[in-house]
């Protein structure tokens, strides 16, 4: 049975529409104004050089089989509807968001589909007994977000890319109310893992959702219960290391040491060894190299999970699927066994050789560098990726300007064709702001809108009116029905933006393009596009069906096994 009920609210109240706020929407249920609170401390261990706290690493092993574990069976739980109704009882829920944020839900491209983002938490809080038996307990500082990842299933799911971002990323964290006790945490600047004791998931997708200007759809949280009878009953998983491996102390390190002992080459790891494996830090070199060993841990479990017909084997699917309701939380829009069922049948439908698992890309924290970090300038490349719905992995073909990004084309033409452009009225935006504390780019609208008349638009006028926007955006009215989505196709075609930037909206009165932060210069959008496959090199991006990449060992590790 799961452990105690969520402390960050929730419960089993009507299930909102998937995703939020809906089409078009933005995350204003935020905190409330005003309200005090206390402010929060720097959060979770030193994981870089120099000083370190020492912080129990079984748990942290543990989580990380949980969070593979619960994407793997997701991914694998297509036929298991039925066994998912006899779980219903067992779901726990909280609320989506509870922290100021304004990012907006995209709308459906014209093709009427949507990419989905899914933040993934793992929280070092004790809240069980069982929990207390894997090590540390709750403390007055409240939970921390040991492990926080997005992942990115794409508009058509051909593909999805897996980002962690460091825990120990200094960040703003918005105000957040805990949807419990209506407590309001003020916003600060702080380690990004101290966001889920301010407020919940809720707090820590707001702070995401902020940091990124990614929308996030839902997440999914990992607690302990049950998660060691998980590991054993999941079977181990293969890796890899160039050289044998024995993480231990040394005489230059003398705390710690995982205790993982492996020969060189692929080795089949389980129960005890992969909790090794998971926690292992200084034999791969820092935190980046455990991430990296974590990653192909994960990748590794997804495919073993894929190759078995587990719905064959009725008992050992009954136990796996028990064991994961008990070790995770989910947003409550999901909450549900049909919306879970409708979930595993997405991710379940990608290849793992369209799956990336990458890094985000981070230098050292001015105010801590041996212990923090703070965001890379290339992460602004990841986010970009994953907001234009843009393939990370190198199977991803990139497509011509225009074209839908992550759409099925249709087999037919469909639709009328588009009206001559010298008679398409067009209302061109300055949203290079971005969000509303955020100075504009000067005269955007008027050089779209002059591109445009060049382009034999001449109907195309500037909007003496901004409206910060993340995202460039071309919307019709949805009452033009497809004569509208051609016009604005036809628009969108003429600066090379992509077709899944069109949307239809209920609310817009004409056609209408609003040039984001995204577009601050030029007049070719697709130029602003990061290409297929793009990952900077600094995120140590790995492919989900990679079977050849091994570990590197640092020298003082090895052994002559």
């Amino acid at each position: 049975m799961p452990g105690p009920r969520s402390p960050h609210g929730g419960g089993d109240g009507p299930d909102p529409i998937s995703g939020g706020p809906g089409a078009g929407g933005a995350d204003t249920r935020g905190a409330r104004h005003g309200g005090g609170g206390h402010g929060g401390g720097h959060g979770g261990g030193h994981r870089r050089g120099g000083r370190r706290q020492q912080r129990p690493r079984r748990r942290k092993a543990l989580r990380w089989v949980a969070i593979v574990a619960a994407v793997g069976v997701l991914g694998t739980a297509g036929a298991a509807y039925g066994y998912y109704e006899y779980l219903s009882g067992k779901i726990r829920k909280g609320e989506r968001v509870s922290g100021n944020t304004t990012v907006a839900k995209p709308k459906a491209n014209a093709n009427g589909t949507t990419a989905m983002n899914i933040l993934i938490l793992g929280s070092d809080s004790r809240l069980s007994a069982d929990d207390k038996k894997l090590g540390g307990a709750a403390d007055s500082g409240g939970a921390r977000a040991d492990v926080i990842m997005i992942a990115h299933l794409s508009a058509d799911r051909s593909n999805m890319s897996v980002v962690s971002i460091p825990r120990d990323t200094r960040v703003d964290i918005p105000q957040c109310e805990d949807p419990k006790t209506h407590h309001l945490y003020p916003k600060t600047n702080t380690i990004i893992n101290a966001s889920l004791g301010r407020g919940g998931p809720g707090c820590t997708l707001a702070t995401v959702q902020n940091l990124t200007n990614v929308y996030i759809d839902h997440w999914l949280m990992i607690d302990f219960s049950g998660v060691v009878e998980m590991a054993d009953v999941l079977g181990g998983v293969q890796v890899c290391v160039e050289h044998s491996v024995w993480d231990r102390p040394t005489k230059y390190i003398k705390h710690g040491g995982s205790g993982l002992k492996l020969p060189k080459g692929k080795s089949i790891i389980k129960d005890k060894q992969a909790l090794q494996w998971l926690r292992t830090r200084d034999a791969f070199g820092d935190d980046s190299g455990r991430a990296k060993a974590q990653h192909m841990y994960m990748s590794s479990l997804i495919r073993t999970l894929r190759s078995q017909n587990l719905f064959t084997n009725p008992a050992r699917l009954n136990k796996i699927a028990t064991t994961a309701m008990g070790a995770f939380e989910v947003s409550s829009e999901i909450g549900t066994p049909k919306k879970l069922y409708n979930l595993g049948m997405e991710l379940k439908s990608i290849p793992p050789s369209r799956m990336t698992m990458l890094t985000m890309p981070h230098d050292a924290d001015p105010q801590d560098e041996n212990a923090h970090y703070v965001p890379a300038a290339s992460a602004g490349t990841v986010w970009a990726l994953m907001r234009n719905d843009v393939a990370m992995d190198a199977d991803g073909k990139a497509k011509p300007p225009g074209s839908a990004s992550s759409s099925p084309k249709p087999s037919t033409p469909s639709g009328p064709p588009a009206a001559a452009a010298a008679t398409i009225p067009v209302t061109v935006v300055n949203g290079t702001a971005g969000t509303a504390a955020n100075p504009a780019v000067p005269h955007r609208a008027t050089d779209i809108a002059t591109a445009l008349k060049t382009a034999g638009f001449t109907k195309a006028e500037p909007s003496q009116t901004s409206a910060p926007s993340p995202g460039t955006s071309v919307v019709y009215p949805a009452a033009s029905g497809d004569q509208g989505r051609a016009d604005a196709t036809s628009v969108a075609k003429a600066l090379k933006i992509p077709v899944s930037n069109v949307k239809p909206s209920t609310t817009t009165q004409a056609l209408t393009v609003t040039v984001g932060a995204d577009w601050k210069s030029g007049t070719d959008y697709s130029a602003t596009l990061p290409k297929a496959g793009g990952v900077p090199k600094n995120a140590d991006a790995m492919n989900g069906a990679d079977t050849t990449g091994c570990m590197p060992i640092q020298p003082i590790y090895r052994w002559a096994g």
